[in-house]
């Protein structure tokens, strides 16, 4: 059974989890390959604008597959395997969401534990079920976050939060999690999808290009110096301005009607 539901609605992909008899945990299946494979789609895909990621059932995602994880107690795997198993693994998952170009929107359905909590915060967006919780649990199960959410959470909610969150391990609500920045958005359970949906819509209306290029500003904001990113800003600058979509832009802004990209 596939991981993965996938869905289209014009440009935007709706991506769900669909295990919910795991809880749509993200080891012990197929969930990497199929992220991976998915972001690799898009990222080929020039008419896919949006990617809206969420999980059916009452869970978002558990994260790692605690069960699953009885079998590093066998002397055969060695730190040296273990370690290759997460980089060729789960850490799959960060280096093929972050990379990705096209804006994704995360809409959390429910608890989002462990790995699936740093699944959000791969995503550029998050909205949030009143039903929803957001634990970083890995200390609880003796353990580190080995997906990267040592890095994604301190830029989710500042160093402070992230620190808290991961030396307890508790779980914090939704609106605790809209307190701190964690998601933008808390809404009703049966309004998370439509919300997603509109906030997309919203989103694939603007010029497909120009949107991948200001969403990878955004990310190499995050690490670049200014002088690297105004540099690079500069560049896409001048790919933007000789655009059919930018002449359009400005033609329609003029002659004061809706502009129709391409």
């Amino acid at each position: 059974m596939a991981f993965l539901t996938i869905e289209r609605d014009g440009a935007v992909l709706i991506a769900t989890m669909n295990q919910p008899e795991t809880r749509n945990a993200l080891t012990g299946n197929t969930a990497v390959q199929e992220f991976v494979q998915l972001c690799d789609t898009v990222r080929k895909d020039a008419s896919v604008k949006v990617l809206i990621i969420t999980g059916a059932g009452p869970i978002f995602s558990s994260g790692g597959n605690v069960k699953d994880m009885k079998r590093f107690f066998d002397d055969a795997l060695t730190p040296d395997l273990i370690r290759e198993e997460y980089r060729q693994g789960i850490q799959q998952i960060p280096n093929a969401l972050v990379q990705l170009d096209v804006p994704v929107i995360c809409a959390i359905n429910g608890p989002a534990i462990g790995a699936g909590l740093d699944l959000t915060c791969m995503c550029d967006i998050r909205i949030a079920s009143e039903t929803a919780t957001f634990a970083e649990s890995f200390v609880r199960v003796g353990i580190v976050p080995g997906d990267g959410g040592a890095w994604l959470l301190p830029r989710a909610v500042g160093m402070a939060k992230a620190s808290e969150m991961a030396f307890t391990g508790e779980a914090i609500s939704a609106q605790e999690a809209l307190a701190c920045g964690l998601v933008s958005r808390v809404v009703a359970a049966d309004q998370l999808l439509p919300t997603a949906r509109a906030l997309a819509a919203k989103i694939a209306a603007n010029p497909g290009a120009v949107m991948r290029m200001t969403k990878r500003l955004l990310r190499e904001g995050e690490h670049a110096s200014l002088a690297s990113l105004l540099e690079m800003s500069a560049g896409y600058q001048a790919i933007a301005h000789k655009t059919a979509d930018h002449r359009e832009a400005v033609t329609a802004f003029i002659e004061k009607r809706q502009p129709k990209f391409q």
